[in-house]
């Protein structure tokens, strides 16, 4: 019941900031942000962020600070509603109502690498699958996050959609989290009470949390004398942690989902001690037991 109610609040809470107005990449708006408006950083306070992997790569190097670490200083683990796989969520200061940690009277310590929900404020994306159109196509449009106490919408600057999306960096950050999008859509088609295996949710957390973890996965432990992986890709994602993180997100799609992928494939040899093992068991159970007759 509690649970209904959190929702229902949040529902009525969205219907009041969110213009009903459908924005296209070239309509425009009037908004500008600075330490002038008597609102400055108000909007940095209780907010509800799920962070990307490409932004807790983004911060931690910010921070200098290892994924362990950050974790553990700015974050919350749990379960992501609907599709049901873990992610971490920016912890706010409550004593300090509720302010986010990475931001001061002078405004978001971090603001070049801030998280990707920070970059598209005040405008917000949706998907829309379009029945008239092919089976799976979507239709994408923009649509305004106007809230009463913001006074940014009265400054004079003005946008289009496309040109506060190149400013704010939103298409790379678009970009780098497109395969985590899949595999949270890819989870979501099995239906929300189809649960992972706990190795299953520990692994998806690991890739797409941890980088030094996922690294030394890859290097340390027997992954590569189970997978091949190509030459160059080694070379790629040993030193970067963006590249490290898309490996991880085909990975995962071929670990957990049973996907092919071109960046790695099981090794022969291993993928034909398994066919062996899988006949040696076969072979077994049909084989007659003491007062049992052989399995046909």
């Amino acid at each position: 019941m509690q649970i209904d109610e959190t929702r229902k609040k949040a529902d009525e809470a969205i219907s009041r900031v969110v213009q009903p107005v459908r924005l296209e990449r070239k309509s425009t708006f009037q908004f500008r942000c600075h330490p002038g408006v008597p609102c400055f950083t108000r909007c940095c306070r209780n907010m509800d962020i799920i962070l990307t992997p490409y932004d807790i790569i983004r911060i931690k190097r910010r921070l200098g600070l290892t994924s362990d670490i950050f974790l553990s200083l700015y974050t919350q683990a749990e379960m992501l509603a609907e599709a049901r796989i873990p992610v971490v969520r920016l912890t706010m200061l409550e004593e300090e109502g509720g302010r986010c940690p990475f931001v001061s009277a002078e405004g978001c310590q971090i603001y070049t690498d801030r998280p990707v929900c920070c970059r598209y404020y005040p405008i917000g994306m949706a998907n829309l699958i379009q029945k008239e159109k092919k089976s799976g196509e979507e239709e994408e449009f923009f649509f305004l996050v106007k809230e009463d106490h913001c006074k940014g919408f009265e400054e004079q600057t003005v946008w289009t959609v496309d040109s506060w999306r190149a400013d704010q960096e939103a298409d790379l950050y678009d970009s780098m989290n497109r395969g985590w999008m899949e595999l949270i859509l890819r989870k979501k088609s099995f239906g929300e009470h189809t649960e992972m295996p706990e190795k299953a949710r520990a692994l998806f957390f690991m890739v797409t949390t941890n980088m030094e973890k996922f690294r030394s996965y890859v290097f340390e432990s027997r992954f590569l004398d189970t997978y091949d992986v190509p030459e160059e890709t080694l070379k790629k994602i040993l030193e970067d942690d963006a590249e490290l993180m898309t490996f991880g997100f085909e990975y995962l799609k071929s670990a957990i989902f049973g996907a092919e992928t071109p960046v790695l494939s099981i090794r022969k040899e291993v993928l034909e001690r398994e066919v062996n093992r899988i006949r040696k068991a076969r072979k077994q159970l049909r084989q007659p037991q003491k007062g049992r007759p052989a399995t046909v």
